[in-house]
């Protein structure tokens, strides 16, 4: 099975995007764009790979409900600057969340995430496979 990303909206949400983007002429760098993620499955478990460069590991939540991996973070940073007789005081708030759908296959008490190198690592092992029981029944 695979990890499916999960985005209630997905019309209505590239509408508005777009809408920002080209007639409201949204600058990339200020309008918090969801960062890249691979997903790799592998024999015994699956990794998503994060690309958020710039960030520290305290930024980011990664919380788990009912099979449903969300990934989010937000960052507010205020810049104040005074020269002669003017001020200016400029206020940056980016966001994102992202949420993944795991299989029943996922051990959820062994998930892991690490940060390194601007890459946010989530291990997804699978389940061992259960024992399949397996019997011949006579027809009396």
């Amino acid at each position: 099975m695979n990890l499916v990303k999960f985005n209630q909206y997905p019309t209505f949400t590239d509408l508005l995007e777009n809408l920002e983007r080209n007639f409201l002429g949204r600058v990339d760098e200020t309008s918090g764009d969801i960062p890249a993620v691979n997903i790799k499955e592998e024999k015994d478990k699956f990794v998503l790979e994060m690309a958020a460069p710039g960030m520290k590991k305290d930024d980011f939540q990664i919380d788990l409900d009912n099979y449903q991996l969300t990934i989010s973070s937000e960052a507010k940073e205020e810049n104040e600057e005074k020269k002669d007789n003017y001020a200016r005081r400029e206020f940056i708030y980016n966001s994102f969340g992202r949420t993944f759908t795991l299989p029943k296959s996922i051990d959820i008490d062994k998930i892991k995430a690490d940060y390194k190198n601007g890459i946010l690592n989530v291990t997804l092992p699978k389940k061992e496979e259960e024992a399949k029981l397996t019997k011949q029944i006579k027809i009396s």
